[in-house]
């Protein structure tokens, strides 16, 4: 039997209630505390006001063993994190002579001159373990109250992941005698929720325990999550693999990949494998498709180049769409798709091609061809295919949607050649 090390991660800063930032620190911590078999129990964001900070700390105090807190360190008068957790311990504010010495050498390096609130990011709560940051004037602190650790990190994202991953988690890792907590992702796409629960029901009420199962669903398909928690990690992952092995069958055709993949890198990895080349032609979809394949480092040695061909005269001239086509079978249409991906092939003088046409929305559609009617297409050198999306009413998904289904079209394309 593992002891359970809980976890409640806290976000302070106006600026993220106000929607000016986003804030990324949250999933970031909660992938690494999991990595380290502690599991983050509550997120919350509070802002700049020390009676809300405190009311929140005090909360956390009694559901968490650590208490994680991000920004509010700067040198300005709403930064007030370090004086707020004076409050809460009980504690006077001193000078860390060490992280005086960083401070200065920060500036000096620099060529800058450093103002009495730069010094003032040394004085630190009294019973703060200082925490050197490698990357910045903010200091990272480490507490250590009735029972429970609580640990101070700079918002700034780049400075919080060096401090937390060279500091903080080799720090947590020897505090506490933490289990090994695994996950393992199975990726699916073109499969809903409920179809995907129902074919896999009998698997999932077979699964032994520790090992639990979540549904996550995305644009497009659904990530299944497995995870278990001991102390052999060598054995959790034997028994992952197992239950894998047991459900791919069932699901193996909507399946694309397995825990960080995402469509674009399966895509491109195909590619590569297959030394093929690619070209998107893109109307409904706006260049989104291309925005996704080149997210990719490296793309270029298998992506050529996209037309996004909004206008039917780009259609006509760039890409071969013959004015009959457009006039008999509109935009919108098999037809037109299927020209369309064989024509970027062509014109880019690559081995697949991929193309979009449809009505994204909110407005466009007709009563043949309504808001969310959307044509997809691969076309190879052996063979074009075209493929019909019925989807909904907002352009945004609509988009989003396209994207997953366009690419997972050419998923399935490049496996069976």
């Amino acid at each position: 039997m593992t002891n359970t090390i809980r976890a409640e991660v806290i976000t302070i800063g106006d600026e993220i209630l106000f929607g000016q930032i986003t804030d990324t620190n949250t999933a970031w911590l909660g992938t690494e505390l999991t990595n380290i078999g502690i599991r983050v129990v509550r997120k919350s964001s509070v802002g700049d006001q020390a009676n809300v900070i405190l009311d929140v700390l005090h909360e956390a105090h009694q559901r968490a063993d650590v208490i994680i807190l991000t920004g509010g360190l700067g040198p300005t008068k709403d930064d007030i994190t370090k004086k707020t957790l004076c409050t809460y311990f009980g504690v006077g504010m001193v000078r860390n002579e060490e992280a005086l010495a960083l401070v200065t050498s920060f500036f000096v390096k620099r060529g800058r001159e450093m103002t009495d609130l730069n010094r003032g990011q040394a004085d630190l709560p009294a019973n703060a373990v200082y925490m050197q940051n490698d990357w910045g004037t903010a200091p990272g602190m480490w507490f250590e109250h009735e029972g429970r650790v609580y640990v101070s990190l700079p918002g700034v994202p780049f400075e919080m992941k060096h401090l937390m991953t060279n500091r903080i988690l080799p720090k947590l890792r020897g505090h506490f005698n933490t289990p090994v907590i695994k996950h393992k992702m199975i990726r699916t796409v073109g499969i809903g929720e409920s179809f995907l629960a129902e074919r896999i029901e009998a698997w999932e009420d077979a699964l032994p325990d520790p090992i639990k199962l979540a549904y996550l669903p995305s644009f497009g398909g659904v990530k299944l999550r497995l995870t278990t928690t001991g102390n052999d990690e060598a054995l959790l992952d034997q028994q992952l693999a197992e239950q894998v092995e047991k459900v791919l069958p069932l699901i193996e055709k909507n399946v694309f990949g397995f825990d960080n993949d995402e469509l674009e890198t399966v895509v491109g990895r195909l590619l590569s494998e297959k030394g093929l080349t690619l070209s998107i032609a893109e109307s409904c979809t706006g260049g989104y498709v291309s925005s996704q394949i080149t997210k990719i480092p490296g793309s270029s040695a298998y992506f050529w180049g996209s037309v996004v061909s909004y206008s039917n005269i780009v259609k006509v001239n760039q890409l071969g769409v013959t004015p009959e086509t457009l006039d008999q079978f509109g935009a919108v249409s098999e037809e037109t798709v299927r020209r369309m991906a064989e024509g970027v092939r062509k014109a880019l003088g690559t081995n697949v091609g991929i193309a979009t046409s449809g009505i994204a929305g909110p407005d466009g559609g007709t009563p043949d061809k309504p808001v969310g009617t959307i044509w997809i297409a691969c076309s190879t050198e052996e063979r074009t295919a075209a493929r019909l999306l019925k989807l909904g009413q907002y352009r945004d998904q609509n988009i989003q949607l396209t994207s997953t289904y366009v690419l997972n079209m050419l998923r399935e394309e490049l496996l069976t050649l």
